[in-house]
């Protein structure tokens, strides 16, 4: 009696202790399961996918967000007749939008009129407005530099004057009304400073956006010209348009850039590309290309060949 009685707890303890660590380690585990499934039953179920980080600042709602996934996810289903993904609050992919240096770069080119594409001729462009501008901020630099010393050598005579007739107990009052003009032109001299600054940093802002979306073009039109440097605080980061990750906690993509609706909707089709397992293609008109570098808005024969032998679907 006792003896059943000592096992029955002995069990009944072993449950409670399995189920707090299944409770605590449930993200971990369930992602464990979810990677067993996609590698050994690709496209059995659907991968259930929400919403995680999402900024305002690219100027989407949440609604239109998920209408553009809703769109990618088309493109991989609509060939195979097939639901690979779906929403769900709870999901286990979760999707961020995450607004950086790169979609800021966007955004400002955009304020600058140029409408940037992943072509030959809109990288010409840009590297001749790019160059045109390097030369106005290098010339302006060279003349704020010259007004900023004889300002500073107008502030040091000013100020030994100032120290002269304090040594002297005082000044006239014909002395005090010419050292509280000059003082007076000095401020407003600081002020001119100040604002050519402010022009200065503005224009160093806009270089920088031209060199980081540069950067990008050059890699993906596979133009061997190196990188260029930005002209302050060189991030020294790839530019990638979005990004898919398995970790611990689970998967994700995040999407940092875009210039269009259709080129959301291609990055994301893209990434959702990895999340169900696949890899990069060769060919560079491939959704699955390394580089988003095409335009087309549909599966190539490529993707599709990699897409049926994933989910085990003779031809």
């Amino acid at each position: 009696m006792l003896r059943t009685m000592y096992k029955a707890i002995k069990t009944f303890v072993f449950v409670i202790i399995l189920g707090a660590v299944i409770y605590l380690y449930r993200a971990p585990l369930l992602n464990l399961w979810n990677r067993f499934t996609v590698t050994y039953f690709p496209c059995a179920q659907p991968i259930g996918y929400t919403l995680g980080s999402f900024d305002t600042r690219f100027g989407l709602s949440k609604d239109q967000f998920l209408a553009a996934i809703n769109k990618a996810e088309q493109i991989w289903e609509k060939p195979l007749g097939k639901e690979l993904f779906v929403y769900q609050p709870d999901g286990n992919l979760e999707i961020n939008l995450v607004y950086d240096y790169r979609q800021e770069a966007t955004t400002k080119l955009r304020e600058l009129g140029l409408t940037i594409s992943d072509d030959k001729a809109s990288y010409e462009t840009l590297k001749a407005k790019y160059k045109a501008m390097e030369a106005e901020y290098a010339q302006k630099k060279i003349l704020f530099e010259s007004q900023l010393a004889a300002f500073e050598n107008h502030k040091k005579s000013y100020e030994e004057k100032v120290a002269y007739w304090n040594e002297r107990g005082g000044v006239t009052p014909k002395v005090y009304a010419q050292l509280e003009k000059e003082r007076m032109a000095l401020e407003a001299e600081l002020a001119r400073l100040n604002k050519t600054q402010d022009e200065l940093n503005a224009l160093i802002d806009n270089i920088n956006a031209m060199i980081t979306v540069l950067n990008r073009l050059a890699e993906s039109l596979n133009v061997d010209a190196g990188l260029y440097n930005q002209t302050s605080d060189d991030r020294g980061e790839e530019f990638e348009e979005g990004f898919y990750q398995n970790g611990p906690n689970g998967p994700e993509i995040t999407i940092y850039q875009f210039d269009s609706n259709a080129k959301l909707i291609r990055v994301l089709t893209h990434e959702l590309g990895h999340a169900l397992g696949l890899e990069h293609l060769a060919d560079p008109k491939a959704i699955m290309y390394r580089l988003h570098q095409g335009t087309n808005e549909k599966l190539t024969e490529n993707d599709l060949a990699a897409l049926k032998t994933l989910c085990r679907i003779k031809y």
